[in-house]
């Protein structure tokens, strides 16, 4: 295995803020295998966030895992990810992106090891939330190397890339954890779905550290320490009771944490502020620039939207409408392609359109939603899945225009030695989303059905949802005003 502290490349310090060049831009054929292997790191962490969904009840038999182990395997993963975002996207920054990538994919090969050999729930804990702090060092440097590596209509279509496979893994995820657990591999249930990460890990390694260039500020600070740990105080004083206040009922220690995190968080922001001249954690003059801003709160809707949305359709197509666990992940097939085609358009639109793109997929989408409530409303119980399969590929087909255009957009005008921070904070966005929207299902969907399994009430409470989601829809739509009408290398 290669050690990712040893270079024998040149490094290469940041250019100006990063503009897309007017017309088409010359990118090095490198440049196309370093975007495959940063998509093949995106990947290994889009599907460890869902492989384990399908798994879990082998997992369960052959551990003894209790329910609190089992909610924490997912916990496990994703909070340690949204504490360490905007940390790992600095470190990128100070220390070298691909450094830090390759440190990441070593700390999640080796933790994917451990747990697929895991024989206690208390290790296979363990070992996901080290693939979380993995996680948090690889991540912000995927969309800060594609922001400093390409430009112009490149650069738009890496992005659209990008988005293609954060929509393919929405599939992939949940089909290859079922596929891998009931085919039982030499006999090994589950563990499958954690070992396949070991050879990509590798290869991420081998090919990263020939393609993938180097990148970090022309003269590296260090880190703000106290920064770092204000923020990561301030998220887990958020994040945590978000996401496990609605499994206790809410008892009155949430509201105390969250309160305390707000607290941390204006903390933070005082600490940022002294610091902007002595190499701040989060410059905050990120945030002067509107696009920058109205993206990132987009993106924040985003989340938002996933958290409220994804949970409660599961619900609804099995409890509301008593489909079995393999129709109710064809539907989610379903999705996946319309996600898949609108992030192709996007890729293939070569960043033509700006903000008006993803600002036609938030309306398609919501659209979508509307008619999906019409027809859940007058169909009821009878719904089947051929009838849903309009609105659920057009809502698929709005958001697929989304991801990988919001991202370009809102990073396209960040400072080169800035693409880490800003990184980090557009991941960090919709990780709070998701926990936002995790959380409202509490008040918009659980509030209905009262734990009950009566299939009208699911089917009730879901037709709400889908307006709240249209809602959070429109709003995107709106921050969206916030990114360039035109770019650069567009024509007129």
């Amino acid at each position: 295995m290669p050690s990712p502290a040893l270079d024998n490349e040149p490094q290469h310090t940041t250019q100006p803020p990063s503009h897309p060049a007017p017309g088409p831009s010359k990118t090095a054929p490198g440049a196309w295998i370093a975007l495959l292997v940063l998509l093949g790191a995106e990947l290994m962490d889009l599907l460890d966030q869902s492989v384990v969904l399908t798994a879990l009840p082998a997992i369960q038999e052959s551990t003894g895992a209790g329910p609190a182990a089992v909610q924490w395997l997912t916990t496990g993963y994703s909070l340690p990810v949204a504490v360490g975002l905007v940390t790992g996207g600095r470190l990128g920054d100070l220390h070298g992106r691909r450094r830090m990538l390759l440190v990441g994919t070593v700390v999640f090969t080796a933790a994917s090891l451990l747990c697929g050999l895991a024989t206690g729930p208390g290790v296979l804990v363990g070992a996901r939330m080290l693939q979380g702090v993995a996680v948090a060092l690889m991540i912000p440097q995927v969309l800060a190397t594609l922001h400093v590596t390409f430009e112009g209509q490149d650069r738009s279509k890496a992005f659209g890339l990008y988005g293609a496979v954060l929509s393919l893994s929405n599939v992939l995820g949940p089909v290859m954890g079922g596929l891998l657990t009931e085919a039982d591999l030499f006999g090994l249930s589950w563990r499958p779905i954690f070992l396949v990460n070991v050879p990509v890990g590798l290869a991420v390694l081998f090919l990263g550290r020939r393609f993938v260039p180097e990148s970090t500020v022309k003269k590296a600070d260090r880190l703000d320490l106290t920064g770092m740990l204000l923020s990561a105080l301030a998220v887990v004083l958020i994040v945590f009771p978000l996401s496990e206040g609605h499994l206790h009922h809410w008892p009155l220690w949430c509201f105390a944490m969250l309160a305390a995190g707000l607290l941390a968080l204006g903390v933070f922001l005082r600490h940022q502020q002294r610091k902007q001249n002595n190499a701040p954690l989060v410059p905050l003059t990120l945030f002067r620039g509107r696009q920058f801003s109205g993206g990132t709160a987009a993106q924040l809707m985003h989340g938002l939207l996933c958290g409220l949305f994804f949970m409660t359709w599961t619900l609804y197509l099995q409890r509301g409408l008593g489909m079995s666990p393999f129709h109710a992940a064809l539907a989610f097939v379903l999705l996946s392609l319309g996600e898949l085609a609108g992030a192709t358009l996007a890729a293939k639109s070569g960043g033509r359109f700006a903000r008006r793109l993803p600002q036609a997929g938030a309306l398609v989408a919501a659209a979508a939603m509307a008619a999906y409530g019409l027809q859940a409303a007058e169909g009821q119980a009878g719904l089947t899945l051929p009838a849903m399969t309009a609105p659920v590929v057009l809502i698929g087909f709005g958001l697929g225009m989304v991801g990988g255009p919001l991202a370009d957009l809102s990073l396209a005008r960040v400072p080169h030695e800035n693409a880490g921070a800003a990184s980090g904070l557009f991941n960090t966005a919709i990780h709070l989303g998701i926990a936002l929207g995790t959380a409202l299902t509490a008040l918009v969907f659980f509030a209905t059905t009262g734990g009950s399994p009566d299939a009208g009430l699911h089917r009730d409470a879901f037709i709400t949802v889908l307006w709240w989601a249209g809602s959070l829809l429109t709003l995107m739509w709106a921050l969206m005003f916030f990114l360039p009408k035109h770019t650069k290398h567009q024509a007129g």
